[in-house]
């Protein structure tokens, strides 16, 4: 009995000595563990880590187990986990902001993308005006756009991309633009190889031009130039251009498409001569 006493008496004596190990073991593991959270949080290098706010005291091992040691070791633990929690809770709140940022960069790019789409669905930056004033043109008469069927081609009401043109001039005639360059732009589609192309897409942009859709119509009519520079209207086309861009109020730009046109096009209908200075002279043109 009295040897069983002394065993349990040196076991109770050895477990502090026992316990320390395995608690600064902890208090390691759970140092690096922090050092490298600051690491992956701090990438900036010395100078931003989170310093311990309690301190091993010096030596940072006792010679003699005690239970005071024991206890430092214990807060020390509960100070490096309280750390391990901030961090933790810090590197989370950082994610979060992060993801914040990635969703504002991209409704941001769809945005900027939403803008240059529409940017590049027009040709002008100007609103395009209800209305023309007064003071850009001067007034002229209605231009007549039923062609004359050439004496080598015999007059025949057969041809489906002459009867198609027709019904859009009709409807352009009785101003009903809207349903005029619906009609007028489906005969340039459907028959782009015929010669009421050019002719269908010049009144179609004069049905955008007399709708008060001057934007609109300098891109119909520069298409009609561009796409076909020796149709039977191109040169119609340059010089309607050149009024929708003194509409918009960009006469800088209708200057020289009224150059190109005497340029391009000296043999043009007497129609367009007779009327280029006054257009010249709208656009103010030296």
């Amino acid at each position: 009995m009295r040897k069983i006493l002394i065993a349990m008496l040196l076991l109770g004596a050895a477990t502090p000595a026992l316990a320390q190990p395995t608690v600064e073991r902890r208090v390691d593991r759970l140092e690096q563990e922090m050092r490298a959270i600051q690491r992956r949080v701090f990438p900036g290098g010395a100078g931003a880590t989170v310093d311990p706010e309690l301190r091993p005291a010096t030596p940072t091992r006792p010679t003699v187990d005690t239970g005071d040691a024991l206890s430092t070791l214990n807060a020390r633990v509960d100070a490096i986990e309280a750390q391990l929690a901030r961090i933790t809770g810090q590197a989370e709140e950082n994610g979060y902001r992060m993801r914040q940022l990635e969703e504002q960069l991209n409704q941001l790019r769809t945005d900027t993308q939403t803008r240059l789409g529409r940017i590049e669905q027009t040709s002008a930056p100007a609103p395009e005006p209800t209305t023309t004033p007064a003071t850009t043109m001067p007034t002229m008469e209605p231009i007549v756009e039923r062609p004359s069927t050439p004496a080598t081609q015999p007059a025949t009401a057969t041809d489906p991309a002459e009867a198609a043109y027709n019904a859009g001039f009709r409807l352009w005639e009785a101003r009903n633009y809207a349903q005029a360059q619906t009609a007028l732009t489906a005969v340039a589609e459907r028959y782009p190889r015929s010669r009421w192309a050019s002719w269908a897409r010049n009144l179609a942009g004069r049905a955008y031009l007399d709708d008060g859709k001057p934007a609109t119509a300098a891109r119909v009519f520069l298409g009609n130039y561009q796409d076909d520079p020796r149709g039977e209207r191109a040169a119609d086309s340059l010089f309607f251009l050149g009024e929708a861009l003194v509409r918009l109020d960009r006469r800088s730009e209708a200057c020289p498409v009224y150059d190109e046109l005497e340029q391009n096009y000296p043999n043009m209908r007497d129609f367009l001569r007779t009327r280029l200075p006054a257009a010249r002279r709208a656009a103010r043109c030296s």
